[in-house]
């Protein structure tokens, strides 16, 4: 998943906070000095070993938006080639009904004793559209409730990753996670309370731009230009704050990606394996699979060879991801 962080200053139209890659990051692959400067821009890549096909990584959005689930048959055709289908995240029911739990203070605290009554009153006012039951809102962690107003309502909550992933079981390929649901929330958990409290009330201030941030995300996306993405994304985050930049960047992104790479490692080695992930996590999550025997191909857009605008645009994440490195993988522009 990934959140949008929202912020006091905007430089781009519609833009009203950054958006983040939280739960949404993966590993990268290096990429060598002569490469030309477009391969940066690619948002889907073919991975090989020793020149012989080993998989594929796909930088994702999590948005319900009809247009980025227009997927080709020639796309539906290079998922089912794999064995194993990787993402940040499985979610499976054991999984989601322990991220409700983390989510919440446990009986006996209240987030209006945490966060104050008159924040409180606020929080719940900006929330009445999410339709989410007072019950619920009043025992909310801050950063929960500030992750749930730095995205739109949910409509079918059929997202992009959600998609490809039940496309990929339904084909029989193994799906696992890069990380556990303890690893990832585990940078929002441990966030200093005054961050929170900060990004809380930015988000109540501004969760009323939230789905114009969200089209323009989404609307970048579909030009499959990684560089333009990550563009976005930098000047957003640098309108939170040093600090809250800083911890973002280094506890949600860097070290998460670190540690999906390690876990993705081992499978790469044995079987060919689809890995999806925030699509901002390609910037640095591509040197650590980079390296030695091991290549990556440019491929064209992930989805239809063109983006129709038809349909209600609806409710985007984008999501975003980090670096490590394999000795053994490298990358290369490949043919359109």
């Amino acid at each position: 998943m990934c959140f949008k962080i929202p912020c006091k200053k905007r430089r781009y139209d519609g833009i009203s906070g950054l958006v983040l890659l939280i739960l949404l990051a993966m590993p990268t692959f290096s990429v060598s000095a002569a490469e030309d400067v477009d391969q940066d821009r690619a948002l889907f890549w073919s991975i090989q070993k020793d020149g012989k096909p080993a998989g594929y990584l796909l930088g994702t959005i999590h948005s319900e938006d009809p247009r980025v689930l227009d997927f080709s048959e020639d796309f539906l055709q290079k998922l089912r080639e794999n064995k194993i289908f990787a993402m940040e995240l499985v979610p499976d029911l054991a999984t989601l009904t322990r991220l409700t739990e983390y989510m919440h203070y446990p009986a006996g605290t209240t987030l209006e004793s945490v966060i104050g009554a008159n924040r409180y009153t606020s929080l719940v006012s900006a929330m009445s559209i999410y339709k989410v039951p007072l019950e619920f809102i009043s025992r909310m962690r801050p950063w929960a409730a500030m992750m749930t107003l730095s995205t739109p309502p949910p409509e079918t909550g059929f997202f992009m990753d959600l998609s490809i992933s039940l496309r990929a079981s339904g084909s029989g390929l193994e799906t696992i996670g890069l990380e556990t649901l303890e690893q990832q929330l585990s940078f929002l958990q441990e966030m200093p309370m005054s961050m929170q409290l900060e990004l809380l009330d930015q988000a109540i201030a501004e969760f009323g731009e939230v789905q114009q941030a969200h089209d323009q995300m989404v609307d970048v996306y579909l030009k499959n230009d990684l560089v333009e993405l990550q563009a976005l994304s930098d000047d957003q985050m640098q309108e939170v704050g040093n600090e809250a930049s800083d911890y973002f960047m280094e506890s949600g992104i860097r070290s998460r990606n670190i540690r999906m790479a390690e876990s993705v490692w081992p499978y790469l080695e044995k079987q060919r394996v689809f890995i999806a992930v925030g699509a901002l996590h390609l910037r640095d999550l591509r040197p650590p699979l980079g390296g030695g025997c091991r290549s990556l191909a440019r491929i064209s857009a992930a989805r239809a060879p063109r983006h129709r605008p038809w349909g209600r645009r609806r409710r985007n994440r984008a999501d975003a991801r980090a670096p490590g490195r394999s000795p053994r993988h490298t990358w290369h522009k490949a043919p359109r």
